[in-house]
């Protein structure tokens, strides 16, 4: 076996990387047919998800196969090798096998023990399976996984680790609200009817929306997703179809909108989402709260900076008096507030202060954790060497016990919720800043989902994965010793079959029934014979390092490696006329 994986996902590249390397169904099929071209891979299969792009290959070679499939996910993401590279990840035969495994159970996902993995890994299967380029390893490496996955949701409790990305996004949505009271009544618009739209609007219906309305590129999709959704048993929603030209005055209506479309650019603009909810929050189109609370904090600076700077001798009077040491009150400073006198420090946040007050107090480390996501001290070059220059001039920056507040203009109760779960994105990250709308996307679902708590029931499904792992293992190992043993056995028949031709030349009067017990009895001293080594052998290839064994089988008996290729091409033949997604 030698199964290759090379990929990227949510956890080794930003969503900004994982936005521009995404494979349209057309480039996943291209991407195939690549693969099982070039010379180090036999069979290719292709995970294409909204946080993961997998490569999964059987090659001959791993140097030159991992070369050649990082190669070939650039030219057909788009994104440059160079750039691409830093954020791939390699796997390699057992540790290939325990990735998709771990993926098919959900604990590879953005939200730990989502389900809809096992959809689109069987979706990969099928691609895979129609143009052809899954062969024997990889249709029983998916299928397995497949099994594997059922397996861990239905012997853990995996379930409630987490949840599909569409709830988890409605949670998000809802600020922590109970989802089916937030959503009760509401009027929702769902943008494409591909299965990640209709699943979202499945989850709408459920929690309670009064009214879905489908917008798709083809229309016929949209009515059919309307009708099954009108047409629900465990729900009363009213679902209608329009065609996408009808988003920008639907949207208006709409309390919540889901975008996930295979579109190559924006679907919803920051000027469309403005638009359609202008007159509804009481403020302009467009206004963001950053805008607002900028306008305020220019106001502050201009009044501060009119504060003349203390002499260098009376700041150096008032370190000397200063017990902690520190020219800044740090424990109460919040984020953005302004140091009298000295605009250059304005809208620092209170861990950047907190170095700049230690450097300032000439070196004296203040003892108080990091606020979380803060930046660095690092990432403030600029800011130190303005703080510098003041130091220089003033020689101290001015003391200042109590910061003065800054107004925090509130931000407006949103009248429009966005999820966004395409990838590339639907809508403009600009609409973040928009104020009445609350945007939640792939890249703000995976900030949440990072501090998301942890079953107890991800332990078990772990330990089934290494015990499926390692199950595999041992029977693809065990698998590839059987075309030598199947072999064995025909050339042991052959012999048999000539010993008796001759024995009939010798006794030509020899009956049927001596005949017959004759070859019989050889048959049965043969088999007896070759019985205890082929057993043992076939659990020796089972065990990690034995793919030696069918090596030393063709040596010992002399078997002609052409007759068991051709065992194994029959086989492969019989695997691929009963192929089929578990």
């Amino acid at each position: 076996m030698s199964l290759l994986v090379v990929g990227l996902s949510h956890r080794s590249a930003p969503v900004s990387v994982l936005e521009r390397a995404s494979l349209n169904a057309d480039a996943q099929l291209k991407l195939l047919q690549d693969t099982v071209a070039a010379e180090p891979a036999a069979e290719a299969a292709v995970l294409a998800t909204c946080n993961r792009i997998e490569l999964y290959a059987d090659v001959d070679k791993f140097h030159a196969g991992v070369a050649e499939l990082s190669t070939l996910l650039a030219q057909h993401s788009g994104v440059g090798l160079e750039e691409l590279t830093p954020h791939l990840y390699v796997h390699y035969e057992d540790r290939a096998v325990h990735h998709l495994f771990s993926v098919a159970c959900g604990l590879d996902s953005m939200v730990v023990g989502e389900g809809q993995i096992l959809g689109q890994i069987k979706d990969s299967l099928a691609r895979a399976q129609d143009l052809h380029s899954a062969g024997r390893l990889l249709n029983d490496l998916f299928q397995q996984a497949l099994r594997v996955g059922k397996r861990a949701h239905h012997e853990t409790g995996i379930d409630r680790a987490g949840q599909s990305l569409v709830t988890f996004g409605l949670e998000q949505l809802s600020a922590g609200a109970d989802v089916q009271r937030w959503a009760r009544g509401k009027k929702a618009l769902v943008i494409g009817a591909g299965s990640m739209s209709s699943l979202a609007a499945a989850t709408l219906a459920r929690s309670g929306v009064g009214e879905i309305v489908v917008a798709n590129r083809t229309f016929e999709r949209a009515e059919r997703l309307a009708q099954i959704l009108s047409e629900g048993d465990d729900t009363d929603v009213v679902a209608r179809a329009v065609p996408m030209d009808a988003v920008p005055g639907e949207l208006t209506r709409a309390d919540v909108a889901v975008s996930c479309t295979g579109a190559t650019g924006l679907v919803l603009t920051a000027d469309a989402v403005a638009a359609a909810t202008e007159g509804r929050t009481g403020a302009p189109a467009g206004a963001t709260t950053a805008t607002a609370t900028a306008g305020v904090r220019e106001a502050d600076e201009r009044r501060t900076a009119e504060t003349p700077l203390p002499n260098a001798g009376a700041a150096a009077a008032g370190a000397a008096a200063a017990d902690d040491n520190c020219p800044l009150d740090l424990s109460s400073v919040p984020s953005g507030f302004s140091v009298m006198g000295e605009a250059a420090v304005a809208g620092m946040d209170a861990a950047t202060l907190e170095q700049h007050g230690a450097w300032a107090a000439g070196g004296t480390a203040v003892d108080r954790p990091r606020e979380t996501g803060r930046p660095g001290p690092e990432a403030d070059a600029e800011l130190i060497g303005a703080l510098a220059a003041t130091a220089t001039r003033a020689g101290r920056i001015p003391e200042r016990r109590r910061p003065e507040p800054v107004a925090e203009v509130p931000r407006p109760e949103p009248v429009l919720f966005l999820l966004d779960l395409a990838m590339p994105r639907d809508v403009d990250a600009a609409v973040h800043r928009l104020a009445g709308v609350r945007l939640v996307d792939i890249e703000s679902l995976a900030d949440a989902s990072a501090d998301a708590p942890m079953a107890a029931d991800v332990d078990m499904v772990r330990r089934i994965v290494a015990d499926e792992v390692a199950a595999f293992g041992a029977a693809q190992r065990a698998a590839h010793i059987t075309p030598t043993v199947v072999a064995l056995r025909s050339m042991a028949a052959d012999v048999v079959a000539g010993e008796i031709a001759r024995l009939e030349g010798r006794l030509p009067g020899l009956d049927d029934k001596h005949r017959a017990e004759i070859t019989q009895t050889v048959k049965r001293v043969v088999d007896k014979l070759l019985h205890a080594p082929t057993v043992r052998v076939k659990q020796l290839a089972a065990e990690p390092g034995g793919a030696g064994y069918a090596d030393a089988l063709r040596t010992l008996f002399d078997l002609d490696q052409e007759t068991v290729a051709s065992v194994s091409r029959a086989e492969n033949s019989t695997t691929e006329k009963n192929r089929g997604p578990a």
